[in-house]
């Protein structure tokens, strides 16, 4: 649901009173007026941003029709193709406050913000992030609607003679282009578990004849559960449960020295493309499948297990009380302070 033009109301009826309605995420813009209509739930007192000074988000609503068509002529769903559009594109936006070179974002949140977001930026991130990125989700879903992009993919793995996705592929360098950064190509091509590597996965797939049924497994429009973006009204729960619990959610981000969190997240990185290159180990004497499996289980298994601990340690210092850390990992209070008074002396974490 989302809230509808006071405006075009007050022109139709005379009345400028608030109204809310169902609506896409591509039928979010007044052209007329120029507002980008939010979302109605999410409890926050905006019902619209003024969008007059970015003409790139009106242009890109009147380019998601053709985009609609071109999905239709495919045999896939628009609705569908703009899902996986925009689980890409949000999951660009959690990881763009570590991209240096990244400047159209802020220059539109700022807009959107009624010129400077820097007071509140967590919520504006929030409240602001599908008006922000909506021309990018149309270009992303447009580029996964071409077939030469599609025949991008299928070079890059090697076609005939599979091989591991390089990090310099034709095809995330095209798509960095056609979203207006050419320095993205290698922050997408190694963003290994996200939609657009699931995404990449299933076009090559599909082309090699592997994989069971038609389905969801071999589906490039399904948009996994753990790859949908979280709503803005479920953001600023968090978020405003972060904000009454001190030593949690921000204070805790604030407080943990940026090395500790690197080194956390290479860990659970690490974990994660182990576990991805296992679903390639699926040939050979079932012995050798099996131990190599388990082998490769064993390593990401302990990769998470040292970040686990390593995420419990950097929260009891950010001051997080020790009681709660345990409820999240799942063991008794006297337990993980051993654990941590052994990983410190052993470690110095």
């Amino acid at each position: 649901m989302a809230f509808g033009c006071r405006l075009c109301t007050a022109r139709r009826t005379g009345v400028a009173v608030c109204v809310v309605r169902y609506a896409q995420r591509w039928e979010r813009v007044c052209a007329r007026h120029g507002r980008w209509l939010l979302d109605a739930d999410a409890n926050q007192p905006l019902e619209h941003f003024d969008v007059r000074s970015l003409p790139e988000v009106v242009a890109a609503q009147r380019r998601w029709t053709g985009v609609a068509r071109r999905a239709v002529r495919a045999g896939a769903e628009p609705e569908r193709v703009f899902a996986l559009a925009h689980a890409v594109v949000a999951r660009w936006w959690e990881q763009a406050l570590q991209w240096e070179r990244e400047a159209i974002w802020p220059r539109r949140l700022h807009r959107v913000a009624g010129g400077d977001a820097g007071g509140d930026l967590e919520r504006w991130r929030i409240v602001g992030r599908d008006a922000v990125v909506f021309p990018e989700v149309v270009a992303v879903a447009d580029a996964l609607l071409d077939p030469r992009m599609a025949e991008l993919v299928w070079t890059d793995s090697g076609a005939g003679r599979p091989r591991p996705l390089p990090a310099d592929g034709m095809f995330c360098h095209r798509l960095g282009e056609r979203v207006g950064r050419t320095w993205l190509g290698p922050l997408a091509a190694t963003d290994h578990g996200g939609p657009l590597i699931a995404w990449m996965g299933s076009i090559i797939s599909r082309r090699r004849g592997a994989g069971g049924p038609p389905g969801y497994a071999n589906d490039p429009w399904w948009v996994r559960q753990e790859h949908q973006p979280a709503t803005m009204a479920g953001q600023l729960r968090v978020l405003g449960k972060e904000r009454l619990a001190p030593g949690s959610g921000t204070m805790w981000r604030t407080v943990v020295p940026p090395e500790q969190r690197a080194r956390i997240g290479s860990l659970i990185d690490s974990a994660q493309e182990q576990l991805l290159q296992l679903r390639g180990v699926q040939t050979g004497a079932t012995a050798e499948v099996a131990r190599q499996l388990l082998r490769g289980l064993g390593h990401s298994a302990g990769q998470i297990e040292h970040a686990r601990k390593r995420t419990a340690v950097a929260a009891v210092n950010g001051g997080v009380p020790l009681e709660e850390v345990a409820q999240w990992a799942g063991m008794p209070a006297q337990e993980l302070a051993g654990m941590l008074l052994a990983g410190e002396q052993e470690d110095g974490i």
